[in-house]
């Protein structure tokens, strides 16, 4: 069995602007690099999904490996490890959701006229749209021409039979996004939906979570652990 890290990519950008790191991003990337390279962790292969802040991230912790002179591998780029798409979501189901809960419609309103006035507080908190927009999509409420999220869940599942090919002492990163890891963290531990929600909500920025992967087994070992985020003040969730 071997050891598999899934690294949540560090902060990202504003709502409107989400797929990159911000200042903070980055600085938690690269923090999660040097903590790596401290405690010796050394990895047989590397993946990442393409999505720029999520290779942004790994590559910050490459370049500290490369920093300290110790051997990285390559970055091997592959899309099952994309997070799904929340904006495409939201530009498809939010207009029928808007016409079907009154609530909805008032608080959508007034979180694009917080994101139109530079309100900073609204990229960086979970709301009632996003529960319900999410709510909307997993329970198929609308047609959606998107990636469902059965597809999504079974997208995330197949990177597991390719994993197992490596030797039970090899350490194997994974540089992914907050639902993919609570979609993992269902299947090791036979979870419902709400409750791989309530994990992929709760799970930190370039936080770690470990398992052990063998073609009919996965055990969970650590789950969204921030070693190398010393002060409280980095912590973040989105």
């Amino acid at each position: 069995m071997s050891r598999l890290y899934l690294i949540r990519h560090g902060q990202a950008g504003p709502r409107d602007d989400y797929d990159r790191l911000s200042t903070l991003g980055e600085l938690q990337s690269r923090l999660l690099g040097r903590y790596l390279v401290s405690h010796g962790v050394h990895f047989a292969a590397a993946y990442v999904g393409r999505l720029s802040r999520q290779r942004r991230t790994a590559e910050a912790v490459r370049d500290e490996y490369e920093r300290a002179g110790r051997a990285f591998p390559d970055l091997i780029e592959d899309h099952l490890w994309d997070e799904f798409d929340l904006g495409d979501v939201y530009r498809k189901l939010a207009g029928p959701l808007s016409e079907n809960d009154p609530r909805f419609k008032q608080e959508f309103d007034a979180m694009m006229a917080a994101i139109e006035n530079g309100d900073g507080e609204i990229h960086r908190n979970h709301n009632y749209c996003d529960i319900a927009i999410v709510r909307a999509w997993t329970t198929s409420r609308y047609p959606y021409s998107g990636e469902s999220w059965f597809d999504f869940r079974a997208r995330i599942a197949k990177p597991r039979q390719a994993l197992t090919r490596f030797g039970s002492r090899e350490n194997l990163a994974v540089f992914t996004s907050a639902t993919p890891i609570g979609i993992w963290m269902g299947d090791a531990l036979s979870l419902t939906e709400p409750e791989i929600w309530r994990l992929a909500g709760a799970t930190y920025n370039s936080g770690i979570s470990t398992f052990r992967v063998a073609e009919d087994d996965l055990r969970v070992f650590i789950f969204n652990s921030l070693p190398h985020l010393g002060d409280a003040s980095m912590w973040s969730f989105r």
